[in-house]
């Protein structure tokens, strides 16, 4: 029987095609991979355990045989259902018979289950559609492909960027998509640290554990040289080794360096310790399945802060999971604060997209994009749906500079998913202020310092992320 938390999308799965698994087969619904997340009642967990055995056959392996909580693809060994004790959450793969009598033992108080719901795909939440428009910049990126002096052409760039914008700005039939504003010199540091007031912060995040659920860390980054990082892969058949990108850069702008090799400077945490879960494959997806045990593993290791660059878009008037919720609530109460992208389906102004899954959870902190011009991203989701939905805070999610794997070794990218770790940062930062700053007052805290913007509340909440 196929593993309940494979990284890889089977064939057919999430397309309303069929699944075929060792002779069985059943309607798979878009979206989803054709397996089952099943929510226990927290303070029964073990009955639940139980009660997977008893009702439905299954081979349970649990999460509390592992003393670092990292149950895996490669130490569950035949299983076809994973207890995630902690968070009172089992993800089966199963016939649906077997499923049918879970869902019936729901109104079971004794049964210890409280919920089943279908597994979902998730992906990254980074604008796809992002490229440099600006003549200038594109011959400057021409030049460094065929150059040897990365570095030399890196700072060129800036120099560039800067100097167009202040002598051009604005002039007719000069393009200034993605130039640097005038308000913001890069030259040290990112717009989005100087937006957020991270220069001016006293705090470093030192002895606060941050985990990035996302594509892995490239761990031989020089930026990162040094730094403590636990690392571990929820996706079968792959590394940490980030191969795609994203999860680099969402560590670099929530942990990156205080002095990096390369100015300007684009970390805000740059002291904390990083706990680096690749949730993700290398093309950028995954399922619930991967991301569930790893917020286990990050509430198991003490992470006050877990960020989620990630997720899939949900329908008009589509309700919340319930499970998530609930993991939501338990990581609360444990300390630990989920951080989550918004997501990237508006099309503003035209479209404005709810926010999607799992950031649309009311005990998960929604964070939407603004760009320098602190004007919403045309692309960030919005608070639509009325059970669940909205958007908690903001962070700079524009032409974000970060890291990413060697060589390239830096690169701009824009999304819901960039301004999310700049919001998992700032936590972190709170966190190291204040001791008693955990949980839901890490929560309120991070709300309370937000700079009040401008724009609607269903798009940012309570305003622009700032550092204390």
């Amino acid at each position: 029987m196929a593993n309940p938390r494979g990284g890889k999308r089977p064939q057919g799965a999430g397309d309303g095609g069929r699944l075929n698994d060792g002779g069985r087969s059943e309607q798979v619904t878009p979206g989803t991979t054709g397996r089952y997340l099943v929510l226990l009642r927290s303070e029964e967990s073990e009955a639940g355990g139980k009660a997977l055995t008893d009702i439905a056959g299954l081979r349970v392996a649990n999460s509390a045989d592992f003393s670092d909580g990292a149950i895996t693809p490669e130490n569950s060994g035949d299983a076809n259902a994973v207890l995630l004790q902690r968070l009172g959450v089992a993800i089966i793969d199963t016939p649906p018979d077997q499923i049918r009598r879970l869902g019936m033992a729901t109104s079971d108080a004794a049964s210890g289950i409280l919920a089943v719901e279908p597994e979902r795909y998730v992906y990254t939440f980074q604008d796809p559609s992002f490229q440099i428009t600006s003549p200038v910049l594109q011959r400057t990126l021409s030049a460094r492909q065929q150059s040897g002096s990365a570095e030399f052409l890196l700072g060129y760039r800036e120099g560039v960027n800067q100097l167009v914008a202040q002598l051009l700005n604005g002039a007719a039939g000069i393009e200034t998509a993605g130039l640097t504003p005038l308000a913001f010199d890069e030259s040290r540091l990112t717009w989005g640290l100087q937006a957020t007031r991270v220069a001016e912060s006293q705090y470093s995040g030192q002895g606060i554990r941050v985990a990035v659920l996302d594509t892995g860390m490239d761990l031989e980054h020089p930026d990162f040289a040094g730094r403590t990082i636990t690392s571990q892969s929820f996706v079968e058949g792959e590394e940490v080794q980030d191969g795609n990108g994203h999860g680099t850069h969402c560590i670099g702008t929530s942990c990156g360096s205080l002095q990096p090799e390369t100015l300007p400077r684009y970390g805000v945490a740059h002291r904390a310790e990083i706990y680096a879960g690749k949730v993700l494959g290398n093309d950028g997806s995954g399922t619930d399945g991967t991301i569930l045990p790893a917020i286990e593993w990050a509430v198991s290791n003490q992470c006050v802060v877990i960020s989620m660059s990630l997720g899939a878009d949900v329908s008009p008037n589509q309700s919340y999971s319930r499970i998530y919720e609930r993991v939501a609530r338990r990581a609360l109460r444990a300390g630990s604060i989920i951080i989550a992208a918004a997501g990237n389906a508006s099309r503003r102004p035209g479209t404005v997209a709810a926010v999607g899954h799992p950031a649309n959870c009311p005990s998960i902190m929604a964070v939407g994009a603004v760009d320098a011009d602190f004007q919403i991203c045309f692309f960030s989701s919005g608070g639509r749906n009325p059970n669940g939905g909205q958007v908690d805070i903001a962070g700079p999610g524009d032409d974000v500079y970060s890291s990413y794997p060697m060589p390239t070794r830096y690169r701009r990218l824009r999304g819901t998913s960039m301004a999310t770790p700049h919001v998992s940062g700032i936590a972190a930062l709170i966190a190291e202020a204040d001791e008693n700053a955990r949980g839901r007052a890490l929560w309120q805290a991070l709300v309370q310092l937000a700079r009040r913007l401008d724009l609607p509340s269903r798009d940012v909440g309570a305003g622009l992320v700032q550092a204390p």
